[in-house]
């Protein structure tokens, strides 16, 4: 996997690629940035364990964001 994005930013001017993709579909965005939120706020996981496991992931992945 890649952090090359397979889609052309709407802004491409934004420092973010992944936000700007994401602005393809803007309530797509939304109920990500919810359910986004819902993870990092709850959970049986403490948050160390997901910062670890989200760098480890990315990592992995070659993920640049």
């Amino acid at each position: 996997m890649s952090s090359t994005p397979r889609l052309d930013p709407v802004d491409p001017t934004a420092r973010s690629v992944f936000g700007s993709i994401l602005g393809h579909q803007p309530q797509l965005a939304k109920a990500f940035s919810a359910l986004y939120a819902e993870f990092w706020q709850r959970g049986e996981l403490d948050h160390i364990t997901k910062e670890t496991t989200r760098l480890r992931n990315a990592r992995i992945t070659d993920c640049g964001y």
